[in-house]
């Protein structure tokens, strides 16, 4: 019968432990579900004009980059920024201004070895931007973010399908970068570092 009772209690004690652990997890989720902020809502929590607001106050200048040949891409990344930061919507009055500098790179990665030409090619896309206060011109931000992807030449006959995949790449390669950058100011936004 005892051993009966010592079994019984012992139940009673592991339910009793994670009847406790239970409800402090609960506790703790609970004290901590006021410090989460949603990252995209309407309005913080203390009534501060919302991310989407602060993006859209930050006015993109020209893009500079070291190359002619890459004017379409400033003018892709330019656009890709700035509608990434106002979503499509009227800018607000700036507040900020993102200097950007862009550098591209193209290399072989595979080469036919009979014909000495590239099967597979790397490009790659350098960026180092900043972060300025339109009112005192301070840098409060500055950073660098790259893209590499590659792309396959499908034929050395096939001359338009290397142009073509390499276009695509380019194309892959600044959205990539205006990404990176979206999300980086995203991040100082918020966390303001």
């Amino acid at each position: 019968m005892s051993l009966v009772n010592g079994r019984n209690a012992a139940r009673l004690t592991a339910a009793r432990l994670i009847a406790a652990r239970l409800a402090t997890v609960t506790l703790l989720g609970l004290m901590t579900a006021g410090c989460f902020q949603p990252m995209y809502a309407e309005r913080t929590l203390t009534g501060e004009p919302a991310l989407r607001e602060k993006l859209s106050a930050v006015d993109v200048n020209d893009i500079e980059t070291a190359r002619a040949d890459d004017a379409r891409l400033v003018v892709e990344l330019r656009n890709g920024l700035i509608f990434n930061f106002t979503g499509g919507a009227s800018p607000a009055a700036p507040t900020h201004k993102l200097v950007v500098r862009m550098s591209t790179t193209r290399t072989s990665a595979i080469v036919d070895l009979t014909t000495a030409r590239p099967d597979i090619e790397n490009y790659g896309i350098d960026v180092s931007y900043e972060l300025r206060e339109i009112a005192t011109n301070r840098r409060v931000l500055h950073a660098t973010t790259f893209a590499r992807v590659s792309y396959d030449i499908p034929g050395q006959e096939q001359r338009f399908a290397r142009l073509r995949g390499m276009r695509d790449a380019e194309s892959r390669a600044t959205k990539q970068i205006a990404e990176n950058i979206s999300q980086r100011l995203s991040s100082f936004f918020v966390a303001g570092t």
